[in-house]
């Protein structure tokens, strides 16, 4: 059912960003765009978090992905009867973005209540990973068809319809076991408690500093996406398709890959690699003006990414007691969405007045940086571990 909601998701995505640089021809504006899709999550993850351990999370995933589905279905009415704004698109990715703050933090720990062995829980959260960049590898190079031959209105209403596979498989769905939090601690306490508990587990909050980090820095590259296709390297729509489209291929090959470790594989390795990977590969995309180079360079971004993503998801869900998996999970999401948000928005100010290939250059800078900080204190965390294990 994910895989294939999440081809819409990304036809969505492409076409969103290509209609507001139509409409605007500027990078501040595309900042904007994504900041104002992932600000809510920035804001009300904390508190989603709490709601994800208290209440039913398949009655939440499936109120919310409805909610996602009418979004997308009035924001295709207006590009298609020509009403839409770039204000418009900045409410409805507002609105978006409020859908998914509790969605993403429910979708994570919803992997655990689906998987009975829990020995197996890695291997689950990667092959999640693996649905979801699959779909990343196909949905952006047929957004850059469609956009192409048929404009982006098309692209919303297809993504509406596809909102039906993840529906329909949480209908069919039975006796999903999930723990619920006592309801007679109020939400203020069970928020406080959720950072209380990050604070003082030293591998947690060291990975989640990191990931703040890396989002900051590294995943805001994907906003600019637009800019380089036309301006650095001189192509259109399906040159953007082709480009996210390869960094889909890296991520599905790193996925794969984090999905056939075991449960005893020491993912805080990945998690160092993942990241000084990315780091490195940002800087080396900054200065190619070559596509089929671009596309090679891509391809190890995304697989870069997603083995730092999906470890260090795989090491928090490993590692997290379960009556506290909602609220950590909260702060996995601010880490990985609300911080992107922050930087999404200086990286288009900042492509503005810099240009993009001096931007990208410093967040691969960045990013590096802070996978030498990490690798630094590894002996540290892995000491930290074996306190927890025992």
């Amino acid at each position: 059912g994910q895989f294939v909601s999440l081809i819409g998701t990304w036809i969505q995505q492409l076409a969103s960003s290509w209609l507001m640089y139509r409409l605007t021809a500027s990078s501040t504006w595309l900042g904007l765009l994504a900041f104002s899709a992932q600000l809510p999550i920035f804001l009300f993850t904390p508190i989603t978090g709490v709601v994800a351990d208290r209440y039913n999370r398949h009655h939440i995933l499936m109120i919310t992905q409805i909610l996602l589905c009418v979004q997308s279905f009035i924001l295709g009415l207006l590009v298609v009867f020509g009403y839409i704004t770039p204000i418009w698109l900045l409410v409805l990715n507002i609105m978006q973005g409020c859908f998914n703050a509790f969605d993403m933090p429910v979708r994570q720990s919803f992997v655990f209540d689906m998987v009975a062995d829990k020995e197996l829980l890695s291997n689950a959260i990667a092959l999640n990973s693996v649905v979801f960049n699959s779909t990343r590898l196909i949905g952006p190079p047929l957004a850059g068809f469609l956009v192409a031959r048929f404009g982006e209105g098309i692209c919303f209403l297809i993504n509406t319809a596809t909102f039906s596979g993840i529906i329909i498989a949480l209908l069919f769905m039975k006796n999903v076991r999930y723990g619920v939090l006592s309801h007679e601690t109020n939400f203020k306490e069970n928020i406080k408690q959720g950072f209380k508990y990050v604070k003082n587990h030293y591998p947690i909050r060291s990975v989640l500093l990191l990931l703040a980090c890396i989002s900051l820095l590294g995943m805001p590259y994907m906003v600019l996406m637009p800019v380089v296709a036309v301006e650095v390297l001189r192509g259109d729509a399906h040159t953007l398709g082709f480009l996210l489209g390869t960094a889909g291929c890296g991520a599905l090959m790193g996925a794969l890959y984090v999905a056939s470790q075991t449960h005893a594989t020491r993912f805080e390795n990945n998690i160092a690699a993942g990241s000084l990977s990315l780091g490195s590969g940002l800087i080396l995309f900054s200065f190619s003006r070559n596509l089929y180079l671009s596309l090679v360079l891509m391809f190890i971004i995304g697989l870069s990414l997603i083995v730092q993503m999906a470890s260090s998801n795989t090491f928090i869900q490993t590692m997290v007691e379960d009556s506290m998996r909602g609220r950590v999970m909260s702060l996995y999401t601010m880490s990985f969405m609300g911080m992107a948000t922050i930087g999404n928005l200086f990286a288009g100010a900042i492509a503005q007045r810099i240009g993009v290939p001096l931007t990208l250059l410093l967040s691969g800078f960045g990013c590096t940086i802070v996978a030498l900080l990490f690798y630094k204190n590894l002996g540290k965390l892995k000491k930290n571990i074996m306190n927890y294990v025992r």
